[in-house]
Parts: C-alpha cells; sequence; structure tokens
C-alpha cells in the first residue's frame, strides 16, 4: 500500500524516512524504530482519502527494557473502497450489460517486524507483510461466479546512519518488494518504492536557545515503480514538546502537492491531525493517535 495514513508523515508531505524513533516506523522506514523512546507504542490512524475511499492503520511497538533484543512490531492496514454498482457487459439487452449488485472491494496488510541499533550511529530494520485483496465476483453469462481475490507477501527494509554531527541523520529504505501476483488475465507487482533521505533539528547550527524548541527539517528522495521520481520537503516545529506545526511539500505532484498538519502531546498521549488540498477532489484529512508507556 503506497498511501498513507498517518497524519504526522502525512503533514510534512511523507518526509520521514530519516528520522529516528519513528513510532510508525513500519508504515515508512522500519529501522526508525530502533530506538524508540519508550519501551510500548500503539498507534491508530484514519486517512479520510478522495472518492470516499476509508485508510485505516495501526502497529504496536515493543522493545526490551534490556535492549538486547531489539525492537519489535505489529502492524495493520486496511482500505474500504465503498460501495460500486457491479454491471457485466451483455449482447442480450438495449444497455448492452446487466446489473451484478453492489460490490465492495476491499484490502489489507498485515505486517510483522523487526528493528535493531548495531551501535550509536547506525540501526537497521524490515518488515515482512501478508497482502490481501478482494475486487469483487464475476458473473458470466452461463451463471458462474469468478472470485476476484489475490494475495501477495511483500518486504520492507530500512537503515539509518546517524552521523554524530548534530543531529544530522541519513535513511534509506525499500517498501513493498514482492513477486507478481495475478487476477484473471493480468499481473502486477505492489507499488515498490526506494527512499533516501536526509533530515536535521536545524536549530542545532545556530546559536539558537533550542533547549524547549525544535525545527526539524527533513527531505526524501522517491523512486516509485508506478509515477516519476519525488523530492518531498517536510518541515516540523515544536515547542515544549507538546505544540507541533508541520508543512510539507511534493514535487511532480499536480493535485496534493502541499500538505499542513499540527499535533498535540500530553503525558505520553498524541493526537495529530494532516490536510491535504487534493485539487478537483476538495481535500484530504488524516487524524493519528498514539500513546507511548
Amino acid at each position: 500500500m503506497d498511501i498513507s495514513s498517518d497524519a504526522r508523515a502525512s503533514a510534512m508531505a511523507g518526509a520521514v524516512n530519516s528520522l529516528s524513533g519513528y513510532s510508525e516506523a513500519l508504515f515508512h522506514n522500519p529501522s526508525s524504530m530502533a530506538d524508540i523512546p519508550t519501551m510500548l507504542n500503539a498507534n491508530f490512524s484514519i486517512n479520510k482519502w478522495i472518492a470516499d475511499i476509508n485508510h485505516i492503520s495501526a502497529s504496536l511497538i515493543y522493545f526490551s527494557s534490556e535492549g538486547d533484543y531489539g525492537v519489535f512490531g505489529l502492524s495493520l492496514q486496511s482500505v474500504d473502497y465503498g460501495d460500486i454498482h457491479g454491471t457485466v457487459f451483455t449482447r442480450d439487452n438495449e444497455q448492452s450489460y446487466f446489473d451484478t449488485g453492489l460490490l465492495n472491494p476491499t484490502a489489507m496488510a498485515f505486517g510483522i517486524g523487526y528493528a535493531v541499533m548495531l551501535n550509536d550511529k547506525f540501526s537497521v530494520g524490515t518488515q515482512v507483510k501478508y497482502a490481501f485483496q478482494k475486487l469483487g465476483n464475476n458473473v458470466f453469462d452461463d451463471g458462474s461466479i469468478k472470485n476476484n481475490e489475490t494475495s501477495s507477501l511483500a518486504l520492507d527494509f530500512g537503515t539509518i546512519y546517524r552521523t554524530g554531527i548534530k543531529s544530522l541523520a541519513f535513511g534509506m529504505s525499500v517498501r513493498n518488494y514482492s513477486n507478481e501476483v495475478k487476477y484473471e488475465k493480468e499481473s502486477f507487482q505492489l507499488p515498490l518504492i526506494f527512499i533516501i533521505g536526509i533530515s536535521a533539528d536545524l536549530f542545532d547550527f545556530f546559536e539558537i536557545d533550542n533547549h524547549d524548541q525544535t525545527l526539524l527539517l527533513s527531505i526524501d528522495a522517491t523512486h516509485h515503480r508506478s509515477h516519476p521520481e519525488q523530492i518531498i520537503v517536510g518541515i516540523e516545529y515544536s515547542i515544549f514538546k507538546s505544540i507541533f506545526l508541520r508543512g510539507g511539500y511534493v514535487s511532480a505532484n499536480s493535485e496534493d502537492d502541499f500538505s499542513f498538519g499540527l499535533g498535540l502531546s500530553y503525558y505520553g498521549a498524541f493526537i495529530d491531525y494532516a490536510y491535504t488540498p487534493f485539487g478537483v477532489f476538495n481535500n484530504v484529512q488524516r487524524f493519528t493517535v498514539r500513546v507511548s508507556l
């Protein structure tokens, strides 16, 4: 699945590939969860996508208090495409089709991830996912029924290198590596993505009192199987680690190039919101609730 439900990442246009300790790492770069600051982290996100499509995602991340066994995570993604009126071509009536009733296509992905700090600068992580999609049934003229369902295993992999120069970090990830899957005639692969990124707190490089505030800049370069390369820029300003203002920009996107958002934190509970103007499709809104223990 190529569309994020995570409100923080979406507000930054998805430029989170090199961020350390990121609780939604399983949906972006799994190595980021290697140094997550709390023992247990859970999050739930809703994405009100275009055409009444709803994306839901959730993850649970846990690491040993001793840190000897790395970090483990579980993820879930679900897509509800809404109701679609099904039709089948025929020569038996004037309309040249007959109605097969309502379809409700769905897709889901379950993942198990692991990440570890190899030293104080370098982390690696991976996730194995099982993806499933159901597009409804075909009803043929002879009355036979074809179930349009398919599934596949997919692999995510990532690394993050913290340079030791202030907060400067580099990240690399590969998402949705899989074999081809096939329906009746057509075959395709999951949306494979290669990403490299760089990030830093800009206040670290200037004579600014950044004890209670940060200004995070993150830049990713992406290579997608399904569309041209993109440069993604995200920025996040935080104060007292409680209030977060975010913005982002994606190149080579005609409808949804800018995004905005905010977040609030209170004693380990986080609420994030993202707003993306989407041209002729009006807008897209995302909500995320996170809990860290």
